[in-house]
């Protein structure tokens, strides 16, 4: 095993298996940290967890015994994913995070490198940007859990972190991989426990790839291990292999929507417009225990639709601010992710083998629901939104990211039945 993937949550884990599998690495995603011992055969494993939001020392937790099982199995090199638009408060769990896996491998130094060009996340002079915004002044400024207001990667960093944190800025990187290594050296005797790498296109991640290939651990979003994997020696037909095994099946298919994005609005809308839908009642969803059966019996009425249908509490920032009002901040999504997992279990066992999601912590529950001990990963059907199958069985997933993807994601990943 050549690289070690540690995932703050799910969709954010199918987004950089994906990128590895399309660059040439064959990849294996597991749905957290193994119990049982588990035969691998990959270039790359992926460990997704649900640690983004999570307490601090929850999360730090969880990613030490992920990267303990990771070492057992021999890996030589690891990568701790999180969001391209670092998603993370002041109290963590990025830095956190980085700084135990620091101190549980030894080492002194990483690199911080959130960049995703391909879907408008870039990094000029340590500040991110989203699709040429200020990260500040994008909708992740109204995130629920985690709202950025702050685009100084250097500063987040610093907020959250044990370290100093310094810049390798664009005119370094244009400079190439062996000038972009000198660089770290500096910063290094200077100090510095960590470096913000400037991004701004795919040729930049190549060249960081390169460089970072000597770290004994990498952070960053799955841009930069795209780059990555460019550099690995591969097998020229592991990606294909890879994408077969991961292809759906046609079967009965549903579509849940947790996330509240500024896209995934977007998305719904277009959606609902063509397809069979039920948005949830969040009082209902609070007040009556016996809700999944409606909404249960409305799925199985409607899965012979031309389209798959669509149970969604995905609503904008402005109807999201109310329900907090009137309901809190955790009462209501901690009853619409236990909604969303009786839902999965009872679809699953009707016989609906195919679910589109949305939102990182809805995939995470329902992945987590469905007892899945990992995936193959599949076809892209965006850039970081791979079809995934169960190696468990014939269970297959579409678990995208909120912001991830065009208007029209939920029909065009249906295409890709066969």
């Amino acid at each position: 095993m050549q690289l070690g993937v540690i995932a703050d949550d799910f969709t954010g884990a199918t987004d950089i298996a994906s990128f590895l599998v399309e660059n040439g690495v064959s990849t294996i995603q597991l749905n957290g940290t193994p119990v049982e011992n588990l035969d691998i055969k990959a270039d790359a494993v992926v460990i997704s967890l649900k640690s983004r939001s999570c307490p601090a020392k929850q999360a730090v937790s969880n990613s030490l015994a992920a990267l303990q099982w990771l070492q057992e199995k021999g890996c030589r090199q690891f990568y701790f994913k999180y969001c391209s638009t670092f998603d993370s408060t002041a109290k963590g769990n990025i830095g956190p995070v980085t700084d135990a896996l620091l101190d549980a491998l030894n080492e002194e130094f990483t690199v911080v490198c959130p960049s995703l060009p391909v879907n408008g996340r870039t990094v000029f002079n340590g500040h991110l940007f989203v699709w040429g915004e200020l990260l500040s002044e994008s909708g992740m400024k109204d995130h629920p859990i985690t709202p950025m207001t702050n685009s100084n990667l250097l500063q987040l960093m610093n907020d959250q972190s044990q370290g100093q944190t310094g810049l390798v800025n664009y005119e370094v990187v244009e400079q190439g991989s062996a000038k972009i290594i000198e660089n770290f050296a500096f910063h290094k005797g200077q100090g510095k426990r960590y470096v913000v790498v400037d991004a701004f296109k795919t040729e930049h991640l190549d060249e960081i790839g390169k460089a970072t290939r000597s770290l004994k651990l990498v952070t960053g979003g799955s841009g930069l291990a795209a780059g990555m994997a460019k550099s690995m020696s591969q097998q020229s037909a592991a990606s294909g292999d890879a994408r077969q095994a991961g292809y759906p099946s046609k079967a009965p298919t549903v579509i849940f929507s947790g996330s509240c994005s500024q896209m995934t609005n977007k998305q719904v809308s277009e959606y609902i417009k063509k397809a069979p839908n039920f948005a949830i009642n969040v009082e209902q969803c609070l007040r009556h225990k016996d809700y999944d059966e409606e909404i249960f019996s409305w799925v199985k009425n409607n899965l012979d639709s031309k389209l798959a249908p669509m149970v969604y509490a995905t609503t904008d920032a402005k109807n999201l601010k109310s329900i907090q009002q009137d309901f809190g901040v955790d009462e209501p999504s901690h009853a619409i992710e236990n909604l969303f997992s009786r839902l999965a279990k009872k679809l699953h066992a009707f016989g609906v083998f195919n679910f589109i999601v949305a939102g990182g912590e809805t995939s995470g529950v329902v992945a987590q629901s469905l007892h899945l001990d990992g995936f193959h990963i599949g076809p892209q059907i965006t850039p970081g939104v791979p079809w995934v199958k169960a190696i468990n069985g014939d269970l297959s997933m579409a678990l995208k990211s909120g912001n991830f993807g065009d208007e029209s994601f939920f029909t065009v990943a249906q295409k890709y039945l066969q």
